[in-house]
């Protein structure tokens, strides 16, 4: 049988570790693709964020409008990239 004071240290050990994630880099929050680039990059190049970012590069329209379900399983999907939200670059989206 396990002593308290084994039973303590296991505890302590277990639950008080302190864990620090954070971005190593964190100057870059998004990553808003540019569409209009030549470059020709793993993914799309990013737009310059302090002039040519817009509100419309993290909207899409078609998201709030109801689909066809009068399907097999009774849903509708409404597939979203990074060619319809160009806010969704390098998200993993």
């Amino acid at each position: 049988m396990a002593t308290p004071t084994l039973v303590l240290f296991t505890f302590l050990a277990l639950f008080s570790s302190q864990v620090f994630a954070s971005d190593p880099s964190p100057l870059q929050d998004f990553c808003v693709a540019d569409m209009k680039s030549e470059v020709f990059v793993n993914g799309l190049v990013c737009k310059n964020p302090k002039d040519h970012v817009k509100p419309e590069d993290f909207f899409f329209s078609g998201l709030d409008k109801a689909g066809d379900t009068n399907k097999n399983l009774g849903s509708n999907v409404t597939l979203v990239n990074v060619v319809r939200i160009a806010g969704l670059n390098t998200l993993g989206i």
